[in-house]
């Protein structure tokens, strides 16, 4: 997943769509990305050239949100963009010897090259409305945050473990919402945040509960539970973004969005790497590479779960989302040659039930509303 800018940052890759709103909230992304697909609803208009889809800005009247002419089209879309993040997550825990906030730094650079040019052209401006700055700012703190965590949990701890937990992100998504948008919390969202705590604590496996048993990590436990630690905080965060992305709503554009994460995020990195004197350049001409194919990969991820969303119902892309962890999974047994414990599998399937469940109930609601 990448970390959403986020979806998308990237982007993950947590989930969380509303119709008929459409926001989904992709970690992932790491982080990546967090909600990348805000595309859908964002003002605005004209075709955007770097994707050559009706992202920059459509209405619910626009060709782009009409029905897909082939069925399945948009779940495809859904499909081909987890497999994108996942390839995404992949290689940031096969580059050697370059530290999360790094490779952090170098997709914000990357997303930085993209971004500015579609603000040029769409004559957005680079500091967004006066009241809305505020929350531009702790948008692109929280999602830059989520992201750098969401790339040091791929580092420390499985890559199955890193991604089952970051799709917690609904459940503090309801949580936050409930708390600072008044929205509605009610014993279903209770339920489906016991499911995720559950699956959460399957992974971690906290020795007061499980004792010593660390079968199945190929780091030491200590090494395990800070990439723990840090999936959930990128959950945590990535849930913040997404309130804010709601709070503002359709009044900021959606790539002014972005460019706060970015313009926030390189420096943060910056910083960071230099307290703790982790910079350094790739030696290997392959880490170099896996570096670069990290941010197209990602800037593919995001445009075509945006395409998804546009054509697609919310809630079937949401559950299909899910396919973030089947991949996680395929790609932890076939590259690291790291057979998941029963503990994640199981803890993997109360995260799915939690976030399948919270996605139905909150399509059904917004059903239930427009009729």
């Amino acid at each position: 997943m990448e970390p959403l800018e986020g979806a998308a940052e990237l982007a993950a890759d947590a989930v969380e769509l509303r119709e008929p709103e459409l926001r989904l909230e992709d970690p992932a992304s790491p982080g990546e990305e967090q909600a990348d697909v805000e595309a859908a609803d964002a003002p605005g208009g004209g075709r955007c050239w770097p994707c050559g889809a009706w992202v920059c800005g459509g209405s619910p009247g626009d060709p782009a949100r009409k029905k897909a002419s082939c069925p399945g089209l948009g779940l495809f879309y859904t499909l081909l963009s987890a497999f994108l993040f996942s390839v995404a997550s992949l290689l940031v825990k096969k580059v050697q010897g370059v530290h999360a906030v790094e490779i952090s730094a170098f997709r914000c650079m990357f997303q930085m090259l993209v971004i500015i040019p579609c603000l040029i052209y769409r004559k957005s401006g680079f500091i967004g409305p006066k009241g809305q700055r505020l929350f531009l700012l702790l948008r692109g703190l929280f999602g830059s945050c989520a992201m750098i965590l969401m790339y040091y949990a791929f580092q420390t701890t499985s890559l199955a473990d890193a991604t089952v937990i970051a799709f917690s992100c609904p459940v503090f998504t309801s949580i936050f919402a409930w708390i600072f948008l008044k929205e509605k919390y009610s014993l279903w969202d209770a339920l489906f945040m016991l499911f995720a705590l559950v699956g959460v604590i399957l992974i971690v496996r906290p020795p007061f509960l499980f004792g010593s048993d660390t079968s199945g990590m190929n780091k030491s436990y200590s090494e395990h539970i800070k990439g723990t630690f840090a999936a959930i905080g990128h959950a945590v965060l990535a849930a913040m973004t997404l309130v804010i992305l709601r709070k503002m709503g359709k009044s900021v554009d959606y790539f002014l969005s972005i460019w706060y994460y970015v313009i926030l995020g390189l420096p943060e990195c910056a910083v960071i790497l230099f307290i703790i004197g982790g910079w350094s350049i790739p030696y290997c001409g392959l880490d170099r590479l896996f570096l670069i194919l990290i941010g197209l990969l990602g800037l593919g991820g995001q445009i075509f779960i945006t395409k998804a969303v546009q054509i697609e119902k919310a809630g079937l892309v949401a559950i299909m989302k899910t396919m973030d962890i089947v991949f996680a999974f395929i790609f932890q047994i076939a590259f690291f040659d790291n057979m998941p414990t029963w503990w994640t599998v199981g803890g993997a399937l109360c995260v799915v039930a939690s976030t399948t469940g919270a996605t139905i109930r909150r399509w059904i609601q917004s059903s239930t509303v427009q009729q």
